[in-house]
Order: C-alpha cells, then sequence, then structure tokens
C-alpha cells in the first residue's frame, strides 16, 4: 500500500491513469448504486410489513385475552346483583369465574365497609388457584384494607369498568413472583351509589409468552411499557415494573428514546429509526387501546438488511477488481507516453533533497516538459529565501492559533453549558448559549444555586477578543464570588463597579444584568447596569421590559447602583441577550432590530428556554446569511415554574 501511495504521489502516469479508472468507477458505482437503493428500499418494505404484521397479529392476541376477562366479569355481573341478599353466594360466583375462564388467576367481589352487617366492616369474596384447585377465602382484614386498593378504588372513583396498571400480588409474589393486572367493574346500589367492586386478575406470564413467542429475526426483542411508561415486558426481567422507558435518560439524556416513549405513551402506532452503542435499530410499536399500554418489536437493522449487503460486498469486489486491472493497463500506456518527464524528475530529485543550485538538464523541447524546465530554473534563484519566509511564517501563525484555540476552549469551560442545570428542580427551566465573533470573546453569562435562590447574570465587555476575554473572566469570577455573599443585585453591582474601575486604565466597561429570583415566592430582584432590556412573556405576549438603566461598570466608581424587583416572575419566562443579536447585521448591513426579536417570539408560543433561543438562533443565522459575524453574541432564556401544589 505504501508502494502503491508513493508511486500516485510522485507518478504522472499512474495519477493520469487512476483518473480513466475513478471515471469509469463512477459509472459503475452509479449504477449499482441506484440498483441498491431501489433493492434497499424494497428489503426495508418486506421488513416494515413482516414486523407489522407479527405486531398486529400479537396485541390481536392480547386483545383476545383481555376481552375474555372482560367477558367473564360481564357474566357474574348480574349474578351479583341478584344475590345481594345472600353474601355467601359471593364465593361460589367469583369461584364459577376461575372455573370457567382457565386464563383468569383471582376474582373478587368485594363490598363497601360494613356493608352487609352480620359479616362486620370487611367482607371481600376471594376465588384463586392453588395448582390445580381453585380455593376461595375472606381476603379483608385490618392487615389487608382491601378499600383502599387501586382495584377497589379506581372503578370507584371512575364510576366505570377499568384496567389497573400492573403490580405485584403479595400472595403469589412469595411463591413466583408473578405480575397480575386487574379489570375492576363497579357496583352500584338502585339509587346508583357505590356498593364494591367486581374484579377479574390476569397473570401477566402469558402476557410475555404471547408477546415474545413471536420475533421476526434472531436479534430482535420486544417491549412493553404501560400507561406511566414502565417496563411491564423487557429483556432484562429486573426493570420490569422498577424503570420506566425514561429511567436511562435522566442521567444520559436521549432524544431518541424519550421521543420513542412519548409516542407509546400517547397511544401512537407507528416506526421509528434509532441508534443504539453504535448500531442503527428500528423500533415498530402498536398501542393496547383496552388496557392503555403499548407493545414494541426492537429490530437490528444489520439483520434485517443482511443478505442485501452481503450481495452488495459480492459486488462490490468484483469491481474494485476489474477496476484494478483496468488501472494496471492504462498505466503501462500512459507510462510509455510520458516517459521523457523521467530525466526531468531525476534532476529535480536533487533540488527536492535541498540542493537547490543543481543545475537542471538542457533542453531544446518547446512543449510542456522544455516550458516546465525552463520554469523550474527561473524558480531555483528565488526558492531558497522564499521556503525560509514560509517557514517562519507558517510556525508564527500555527503557535497564535494554537494558542487562541486553548485560550477559546478555558473561556468556553468557564461558563455553565450542561442543559438542563439542574435535573433534579422540575421548577427551573433555563437554556444559554454564547458564540463569540472571534476565536475569544467579551460575552459572559452565569448562573447557579444558593440555597433555594437562583443567581443568574448575563454581560458585555467593549470591545473583542484577547483583550475582552480577559476583562470578561475578571467580571464573570469577582460576580460569583460576590454573589455568594447573599448580597441584593444592586449590591453586587457596586462592588464589581468599584474593583474594575480601580484598575482600567484602557477605559473597557461591561454592561450586564445581575439577578437574583427566589424560587419559594417567585420573587424576582435586579439590576441593569446599561444592558439591553429582556423580553419577558407574560399573558402570551413577548414584550421588552421596561427597566432602569443605570451606567455600564467600570466607568464611573463610587457610583451607586439603583436595584428593581418583581413580586412573582413565575410562569413568566424572560429572555437575556447580548447586543450581539439586535445589532448582527448582513450582507447589506442591515441590523436584525428589536422587532425581529419580537417577531420571532411572538411567532409561535412559548415552549421551553432552550425551543425559544433556538427559534431566534435559526432566525438570525437566516438573516445574516453567512455575513461575518461583527459581535459577540450571548443569550440566556429562562422560566421559573409553581409547584403542581400551588397551581
Amino acid at each position: 500500500m505504501k508502494g502503491f501511495l508513493h508511486r500516485f504521489r510522485t507518478s504522472l502516469s499512474t495519477r493520469l491513469s487512476l483518473g480513466v479508472v475513478l471515471f469509469a468507477a463512477l459509472i459503475f458505482i452509479t449504477a449499482f448504486g441506484y440498483m441498491f437503493i431501489v433493492s434497499r428500499k424494497a428489503v426495508e418494505r418486506e421488513a416494515v410489513e413482516r414486523a407489522t404484521q407479527i405486531l398486529n397479529n400479537t396485541v390481536l392476541r392480547v386483545n383476545d385475552i383481555l376481552d375474555d376477562a372482560q367477558i367473564a366479569a360481564d357474566n357474574v355481573d348480574w349474578l351479583v346483583y341478584r344475590h345481594l341478599d345472600n353474601p355467601d353466594m359471593m364465593y361460589e360466583l367469583a369461584r364459577n369465574v376461575l372455573l370457567n375462564n382457565p386464563e383468569v388467576r383471582g376474582c373478587s367481589i368485594s363490598f363497601e365497609p360494613g356493608y352487609f352487617p352480620e359479616k362486620g366492616r370487611y367482607f371481600s369474596a376471594y376465588a384463586y388457584r392453588d395448582g390445580r384447585s381453585v380455593l376461595t377465602t375472606q381476603e379483608g382484614s385490618d392487615l389487608y384494607q382491601y378499600f383502599y386498593m387501586d382495584w377497589y378504588q379506581l372503578p370507584k372513583l371512575l364510576n366505570q369498568p377499568c384496567w389497573t396498571e400492573p403490580y405485584m400480588d403479595a400472595d403469589y409474589e412469595e411463591k413466583t413472583g408473578e405480575m397480575f393486572t386487574s379489570y375492576c367493574k363497579p357496583l352500584t346500589g338502585d339509587d346508583g351509589s357505590f356498593i364494591g367492586s367486581l374484579s377479574v386478575d390476569l397473570s401477566l406470564s402469558w402476557l410475555s409468552e404471547t408477546i415474545n413467542s413471536v420475533m421476526p429475526y434472531p436479534n430482535s426483542y420486544n417491549i412493553m411499557i404501560g400507561r406511566g411508561g414502565s417496563y411491564l415486558v423487557y429483556p432484562d426481567t429486573t426493570k420490569l415494573l422498577n424503570t420506566t422507558i425514561f429511567t436511562e435518560t435522566l442521567a444520559v439524556p436521549d432524544s431518541e428514546i424519550s421521543a420513542l416513549g412519548h409516542d407509546m405513551l400517547r397511544g401512537d402506532e407507528g416506526i421509528r429509526k434509532m441508534f443504539r452503542n453504535g448500531e442503527e435499530w428500528y423500533v415498530f410499536y402498536q398501542p393496547i387501546k383496552a388496557t392503555g399500554w403499548s407493545v414494541g418489536i426492537v429490530c437490528p437493522r444489520s439483520e434485517i438488511f443482511s443478505s442485501l449487503d452481503r450481495l452488495q460486498h459480492i459486488v462490490m469486489t468484483i469491481i474494485i477488481i476489474g477496476l484494478l486491472l483496468m488501472l494496471l493497463v492504462c498505466s503501462r500506456v500512459v507510462s510509455s507516453e510520458l516517459k521523457p518527464l523521467g530525466e526531468l524528475v531525476r534532476q529535480t530529485d536533487e533540488i527536492s533533497a535541498g540542493c537547490f543550485d543543481a543545475p537542471l538538464p538542457q533542453t531544446e523541447r518547446v512543449d510542456e516538459i522544455g516550458q516546465l524546465t525552463r520554469s523550474f530554473s527561473h524558480m531555483q534563484t528565488s526558492l531558497v529565501n522564499y521556503i525560509d519566509e514560509l517557514t517562519r511564517t507558517t510556525a508564527n501563525k500555527e503557535r497564535i492559533e494554537g494558542e487562541l484555540r486553548i485560550a477559546r476552549e478555558i473561556q468556553m469551560a468557564m461558563v455553565p453549558r450542561v442543559f438542563p442545570p439542574f435535573p433534579e428542580r422540575k421548577d427551573i427551566d433555563l437554556y444559554a448559549l454564547m458564540t463569540p465573533a472571534k476565536e475569544v470573546g467579551g460575552d459572559l453569562y452565569d448562573y447557579f444555586l444558593l440555597r433555594n435562590t437562583l443567581y443568574f447574570c448575563i454581560g458585555d465587555v467593549s470591545g473583542k477578543g484577547i483583550p475582552g476575554s480577559l476583562v470578561m473572566a475578571v467580571v464573570r469570577n469577582l460576580s460569583r464570588v460576590v454573589a455568594r455573599q447573599d448580597l441584593a443585585p444592586a449590591q453586587i453591582a457596586c462592588q464589581i463597579n468599584d474593583t474594575v474601575s480601580a484598575e482600567n486604565e484602557q477605559m473597557m466597561f461591561v454592561t450586564m444584568i445581575i439577578g437574583k429570583i427566589h424560587l419559594d415566592t417567585g420573587r424576582m430582584e435586579f439590576c441593569n447596569c446599561g444592558h439591553n432590556p429582556p423580553v419577558v412573556f407574560k399573558e402570551g405576549e413577548a414584550r421588552f421590559m421596561d427597566i432602569k438603566a443605570n451606567v455600564p461598570l467600570g466607568i464611573a466608581p463610587g457610583f451607586e447602583f439603583e436595584g428593581e424587583e418583581i413580586a412573582d416572575v413565575r410562569e413568566q419566562p424572560i429572555l437575556f441577550y447580548t447586543d450581539g443579536l439586535n445589532e448582527a447585521e448582513n450582507a447589506a448591513h442591515e441590523q436584525f432590530g428589536d422587532d425581529r426579536i419580537l417577531e420571532v417570539l411572538r411567532s409561535a408560543p412559548f415552549v421551553s428556554a432552550q425551543d425559544s433561543i433556538k427559534r431566534i438562533n435559526v432566525a438570525l443565522d437566516a438573516f445574516v446569511d453567512g455575513a461575518e459575524a461583527s459581535d459577540d453574541l450571548t443569550m440566556l432564556c429562562l422560566e421559573i415554574k409553581r409547584n403542581k401544589t400551588e397551581s
């Protein structure tokens, strides 16, 4: 391989031959590429139809068994009302449900506390399977107050039949560890009041066997999630009921898994492509409408397209061998035509080795080879000086670029970049974006939690590049240190201003907004130091806040900054930004402007802090259309949400 690369670099005949072969290869690859694209679509279509058919059959079988359980409950319903005067008859009715329905594992006919005075406070006639026998018992007691169970409370609250989420039954857990789900119907008196619950229990072992009975491919597997996202069927049985489809995204955010989980929870039906552990997977999913569960088949792409991939490898091998033979023939023909160049190459090798005064061969040729020889002779006289100058220039440029890259990495590491920043706090939605105009910039933002108070700031140093980045680093660190003293934003601004003004010979100033939000009440204290007014989303409308300006930091030592506060900013998202947004220019030197900021934010309702910043960024990129940025750009958007207990 090294020999071929050397010949490619040093042989014109090889490059010409390779050009001919590459053109032929382009034709072959285009033709066969089209064939494989068509074949791939056909294979994918067949795989989708196959997996969808299997999924449809699986869901149909599951629904059949669920329907049988509902029918069993409906068939015994009228008998319960008929024998309300004989509570002991409930044991026989529950027992008959199990005898007539082999798939049913338990049946409860339970009544409100004290409904039958002669039976005391508790009366729940329960029939269950013990091996091949069907036994009955009264399951209500002080240790098992059945009327607090989901299978009793759900039909009571909903006043209609329903399926419970799967659960581990205490009695069966000691023996088999099985999961159960129950179909529950409310029992009502003549006046329509709730008197009890009829519950039919199914073991979910049959469900796992039904779903896993057919696999479209050897390494495919099945999943099923409940209404809350918990796994009901999964290859790793330790995750059943204890883990949801969203659990792994809490530690490592994964938009593909989250989108799949939301689709399945909504009861959608469809197909998703996902990348897991470096491999592409297809996920086919479909809801079980009776229970609100969702079933999915996960198939690796490698197995779906295995036969097509093998054919592709065979065809590509044939093409490569044919092109190599063509290259060999072409190289021989072209080499004989370019033989006169060999002498010139041997002479110029001495020059390339550093002997720049080596004489070139004399030639009387007037073709391209003769012109090339004379051109080399003219180049010899200036080549040494040029190479020395080029070497020095390149070394200096690489050193400067390397230092700037390191400076950029250091600067970007100084601001928080992990979002969401406080995943354990559901009441904080915060996102920020900083884009320096050069390798390093003078914009800054910061935020942190101190007890139950969120501190934040955003600022813009006058000037760009390395001077601005140095001032940015000082101000950012100084703001965090001062803020941790639990001072008001105006006091923080005074201390930063005095410190920056004392050592400000270059007269660089900083516009900045400093704020703190008390998360328990939503009260926001802030101080504006000559910065752009932020945009607030209030009552479905985006508008600029009317705030006091003050002066920028670093201009007037001893200046007394005046702070402000808003009583409650909860559910009122706020966007802070630097003038790199509103003063961004396109190729015609038109500015993005304040009106466009409001227009973008008003074009769609507020979804999240990240969504708002991304929408502005997309609109800004479309506006500037590749024009060079004239200033650093920083945006910070946050929303404080009310606790559910307060809303």
